[in-house]
């Protein structure tokens, strides 16, 4: 009997004891706060859209959470009442970790924390806890590597099974509800049921699986100690032998399915060729950075990348949009564009910019994470990448004759759909094999391309639009702030440093508290102490805009960052970074990441910001805090250099001659440095740092921070650049073709 409107209550969860009345009225509070305008997402509704079931995470910020706040489930969020609760209750700890556009996390709570079965025998016999990974990495880190000691591999949802003092005794990712469901023979019920029992009947079993578990945790995460020598240029090219061998020389990236972008090293394969000259590294780059624009895992009617593609031939995505993706290919397609000058990559990384700035900025300024994979169809169905795919009929309802015919031969709209009974828009030919086709010029058809998917896009919008995460994560931000700062640099757009500086103030005004760096902002809170990735990230960041605004405060906001981070993350004796600060909570093993996936590791990141912080100040503590990371985490010739490829940019940094350029001009004239910043836009040059300032009171405030802008000055009063590999200088120069010249790669790598 479905129940009258007048009996909506917020604290009758199925299996779980009502809640105290200090609970139950925040709750209330929230829901009258939120307003009549507020739409709980769940299955179980009143008569009048009300939730029927409301959990505590209805007074979180995170929007996983909030996604999770009327499942049945009696959930908490990660603290110390659920523990204390647990320990109470003599109750083992349900662990799930998920992220908001968590394709996987989204089936399994419809399957089984939507449902009432599986939730009432959750409530009366766990105590279970729901966590961002987002927000929490170091709890993700943690669990997971549980989860992969005992499966052998790990992904979300990840369910975990602990005892009350947080000891993991079983683990897995996602379970089917139900026996035979899926073609699973053991279903998340049974499991449930069969473990309750393991830990109140097996007492010994479970203290003995969790101390094994918890020996092989430590032992995953345990600091590498640090070796006594340095690696070298030769550890490059052995990393170039192992991408070789793995690469994929039809489709670019590496060989096989899933493809991911952050697979190959683009940047580093880039590097590389700089250096070496090896031109098989540069056609695996510029290969890579071509069939995935091509693909469909890039969005060509809104710009932006997918996370992943599901097939080996960049076609068929995961359509979530991660906003750490966009940045770091942002970045490598900058740098392709400077090394080739192919105008389609500097096309792509402003398609990915202008998407950002469109869809994914906060009007404060800080942008936001996340879009999900599903979206609903016209029936009101949740269908992943629905908002992204069209069929003939749809293409034709907006677009004339014309346009139809030369949508359908450049994106591939065949006679047979490729996704589900529609239609991926990817390019599957060569440009000059369409203008070849339709008779036209390459600028007539791109540019009656542009107007097509404007058109699109304006269609699209009318759609049920993907779930987004609007929460704003420090480290997440820091990358795109370096995409915008970069972009200025290369492609001269004042928007994009406009975008950049904005971002930054948000940072400094909404997520830095007492002098301390935050995880997450959103619902005006800043939430959770910073991590080694959101420190790191934002160095990077305020070094990039630095060398962008040339505007000191940044760099000395960068300086005081870096000295925040030795203080409470630092290894002072094997060398790196912990994920965690001495000032955060304590849990079982403290992580020192040394791993470059889907995002760069602290510790990778951090050794650029070193090695430029040296660059700059000639200050050899920032040297040989980057020399304890090298021998710690790339001893020897680099076993798996797919897992430290972020590193091994660094490692090229370290090993290359990095150029500090200082360029002085005239007081009142700084526009005097444009000649030369027309040269440093065509030349790829990634190990620099760039000065520029005005005679006078500007080039005193850099000097104090950067000896190598003291005693600069200009050359019969024109502007003139300095260029320095460490404290050797040339002579300086007012010329910028002379400039441009002392820019040349050093092309000392040999090869084998």
């Amino acid at each position: 009997m479905t129940p009258s409107d007048s009996e909506s209550e917020t604290n009758c969860l199925p299996g779980a004891q009502a809640y105290d009345d200090e609970l139950a009225d925040a709750l209330t509070k929230r829901k009258t706060d939120l307003g009549s305008d507020y739409r709980p997402r769940t299955k179980h509704l009143y008569r009048d859209s009300q939730a029927r079931y409301t959990n505590r995470l209805f007074l979180e910020t995170s929007p996983y959470l909030l996604q999770h706040a009327h499942n049945p489930v009696n959930w908490y969020p990660w603290g110390d009442a659920a523990f204390e609760a647990a320990k109470k209750q003599n109750r083992p700890v349900l662990l799930s970790v998920g992220y908001s556009t968590c394709h996987w996390c989204h089936v399994m709570e419809e399957e089984s924390f939507e449902d009432e079965e599986v939730a009432r025998f959750i409530n009366s016999h766990y105590v279970a806890i729901k966590v961002d990974r987002e927000e929490r990495p170091d709890i993700d880190t943690i669990y997971m590597s549980a989860v992969q000691a005992i499966t052998g591999q790990g992904g979300w949802p990840m369910t975990v099974w602990l005892s009350p003092d947080k000891t993991p005794f079983f683990g897995g990712t996602y379970f089917p509800a139900r026996d035979g469901d899926r073609g699973a023979p053991t279903g998340f019920l049974t499991l449930l049921t069969n473990l309750h029992t393991v830990f109140v009947e097996q007492k010994e079993r479970v203290i003995n699986a969790g101390g094994d578990i918890e020996k092989a945790i430590v032992r995953i995460l345990k600091p590498q100690t640090a070796s006594e020598n340095l690696p070298g240029s030769q550890d490059l090219v052995a990393a170039m032998g192992s991408y070789r061998q793995a690469y994929d020389s039809q489709n670019g990236g590496l060989a096989g399915a899933p493809k991911f972008p952050s697979s190959l090293p683009l940047r580093l394969l880039l590097r590389f060729y700089r250096r070496s000259g090896d031109k098989q590294a540069l056609e695996m780059a510029r290969q890579t950075l071509t069939k995935m624009a091509a693909g469909g895992i890039f969005d060509h009617v809104g710009g932006g990348f997918h996370r992943y593609a599901t097939d080996k031939a960049w076609l068929v995505p995961h359509f979530e949009k991660m906003l750490y993706d966009n940045a770091l290919l942002v970045w490598a397609y900058l740098d392709g564009y400077q090394v080739t000058g192919d105008p389609e990559f500097k096309k792509v990384a402003e398609s990915i910019l202008d998407y950002v700035n469109r869809e994914m900025s906060a009007p404060a300024g800080g942008f936001y994470s996340a879009t999900d994979a599903d979206s609903l169809t016209t029936e009101g169905a949740r269908e992943e990448g629905y908002l992204f795919t069209w069929t003939p009929a749809e293409l034709e309802a907006v677009l004339d004759q014309d346009q139809v015919r030369l949508v359908k031969a450049y994106f591939g709209v065949g006679p047979e759909p490729n996704f589900e009974g529609r239609y991926i828009l990817h390019r599957p030919r060569p440009l000059d094999d369409i203008v070849e086709q339709l008779g036209l010029s390459a600028e007539t058809l791109e540019s009656e391309i542009d107007k097509a998917k404007s058109i699109l896009y304006r269609q699209r919008s009318k759609r049920p639009q993907p779930l987004r995460d609007d929460k704003i994560l420090t480290a997440w931000n820091g990358l795109m702030i370096s995409a915008y700062a970069r972009a200025w640099l290369v492609l001269n757009k004042p928007a994009y440093i406009e975008r950049a500086v904005a971002a930054a103030q948000f940072v400094f005004q909404k997520l830095m508290v007492k002098n301390r760096l935050y995880r997450s902002f959103k619902d005006n809170q800043a939430r959770h102490k910073g991590y080694l990735d959101d420190y790191a990230f934002m160095i990077s960041a305020l070094l990039d805009l630095y060398e962008a605004t040339q505007d000191i405060d940044w760099f000395e906001k960068a300086q005081n960052l870096d000295k925040d981070l030795a203080k409470n993350f630092e290894d002072t004796q094997s060398g790196g970074f912990y994920m965690t600060g001495s000032d955060t909570e304590r849990l079982i093993a403290r992580a020192k990441p040394n791993y470059d996936g889907a995002e760069p590791s602290g510790n990778s990141v951090m050794l650029l910001n070193l090695l430029r912080l040296n660059t700059y100040t000639f200050d050899d503590a920032y040297r040989l805090r980057a020399e304890k990371i090298l021998k710690t985490f790339l001893e020897g010739p680099a076993a798996n250099p797919l897992a430290v490829s972020e590193m091994l940019l660094g490692l090229d940094f370290y090993t290359d001659k990095p150029k500090t350029i200082v360029i002085v001009t005239p007081q009142g004239q700084k526009d005097a440095a444009e000649p030369f910043m027309v040269k440093l836009r065509q030349l790829f040059l990634p190990n620099k740092a760039l000065v520029v300032a005005a005679e006078g009171e500007e080039l005193k405030a850099m000097a104090r921070l950067i000896p190598a802008a003291s005693k600069r000055t200009t050359i019969n009063g024109k502007a003139c650049a300095y260029v320095c590999t460490h404290t050797n200088c040339q002579q300086p120069t007012t010329d910028p073709e002379i400039f441009a010249g002392l820019m040349e790669a050093p092309q000392d790598i040999a090869l084998p």
